[in-house]
C-alpha cells in the first residue's frame, strides 16, 4: 500500500504542528491551498485535531505527530 496524495497533504500538515509544546496549535486560513483546507477538515473528521480549521492535536494526534516525525528524521538521513 502506498500513501495517496490526501494522506501525504494530511502528514505534512501535520508535521507542520508545533511539537515542543502541548499548548500551541494551528489556525488554517480560508485563503490556505485547498489541499490544506480539505487535510485540516480530514484530519478533525478523523478525531487527529481539535477544530475543522487545525486547533490543537488530539491524543491520537500528538502520537501520529511523532511516528511521522520518526519517518521524517529516518528518510532524511544521510
Amino acid at each position: 500500500m502506498t500513501f495517496s496524495s490526501e494522506m501525504v497533504d494530511e502528514l505534512n500538515l501535520l508535521l507542520k504542528f508545533p511539537h515542543k509544546s502541548l499548548l500551541q496549535g494551528l489556525k488554517i486560513h480560508h485563503d490556505a491551498e485547498d489541499s490544506v483546507v480539505s487535510a485540516a477538515k480530514r484530519l478533525f473528521d478523523k478525531g487527529i485535531t481539535t477544530l475543522p480549521d487545525g486547533g490543537y492535536l488530539t491524543d491520537l494526534g500528538h502520537e501520529l505527530m511523532e511516528h511521522g516525525q520518526v519517518i521524517k528524521l529516518a528518510l532524511t538521513a544521510k
